[in-house]
């Protein structure tokens, strides 16, 4: 079997290392993540299973670690990109430093579509690959924070507005990018784990039963791409029916709204 290049970012733990485990048997690896040891660690291992594997420590949340990897993309032998590298940031608006918002939405957002641009180009010339962005089921949530509560009180003022923003990017990103890719052999996926038992966001997570593992979710993802999922939501059991209804409120909205007349509750204000 002819092995091919995967990069992974984010890499050193978690859900991107359960990915590089997956992936070993039949791929070579390039692990990206700023922890150089870790990576090290895991290099080893994965290179005892058999797997040739290149490690490049890089901070995708500053400009020097994007072109860090976007130039190993360039080189055009990766045919499968992980983009799993991510920081939580769950803070209320204000109380986020004005320097830290630009490095979050550079890491959460900017970064997948610079990596994806710099590695299609290899994948197209040679007529096959995969893109994997890893986002979160909150990309889906923000519309829960404006619903009241059954009791009638406003909901709880959200924490967390600059990563569901960055993510619900990376999912309008993806699925509109699997759309202009439809006619070529690349395919496109994005994910969007629930809670998920890593050491991510100080390690909360681990302790809750509700908790999904990372080998899950790396290993949903995969198998969503053999089946040709452009959208994995790895604890959705009807996932079809779900994004059928999210597809025809999308085209409610955009086909009632797809008109030159003002609606009737603003031109009733005129009176």
């Amino acid at each position: 079997m002819t092995r091919t290049n995967a990069l992974i970012t984010g890499a050193s733990s978690g859900i991107g290392a359960a990915y590089a485990r997956l992936l070993s048997d039949d791929h070579d690896l390039v692990l990206v993540a700023r922890r150089a040891d870790r990576l090290g660690e895991l290099a080893d291992e994965l290179r005892a299973r058999g797997a040739a594997v290149e490690v490049l420590p890089a901070d995708l949340a500053t400009q020097d670690g994007i072109a860090a990897v976007t130039t190993r993309l360039a080189v055009g032998d990766v045919r499968m990109l992980i983009s799993n590298a991510g920081a939580g940031g769950y803070a209320p608006l204000t109380d986020v430093d004005p320097a830290e918002i630009q490095s979050l939405l550079t890491l959460n957002a900017v970064a997948p579509v610079l990596l994806v641009r710099a590695a299609l180009p290899g994948m197209l010339a040679a007529g096959e690959g995969s893109v994997v962005a890893v986002a979160s089921l909150l990309a889906f949530s923000a519309g829960s924070t404006l619903a009241r509560r059954t009791d009638g009180t406003p909901p709880q003022a959200p924490r967390r507005t600059l990563y569901v923003a960055a993510k619900a990017a990376t999912v309008g990103f993806t699925r509109t990018l699997a759309g202009e890719l439809a006619d070529t052999p690349v395919r496109v996926q994005v994910v969007c784990p629930s809670i998920v038992a890593t050491e991510w966001n100080g390690g909360v997570s681990r302790g809750n039963p509700r908790a999904m593992l990372p080998e899950d979710v790396a290993s949903a993802s995969l198998a969503g791409l053999r089946l040709g999922e452009t959208v994995c939501v790895p604890g959705l059991e009807d996932q079809d029916s779900a994004l059928d209804a999210l597809l025809a409120a999308e085209a409610g909205v955009m086909g009632g709204g797809f008109r030159s007349a003002l609606a009737t509750r603003y031109t009733d204000q005129r009176a």
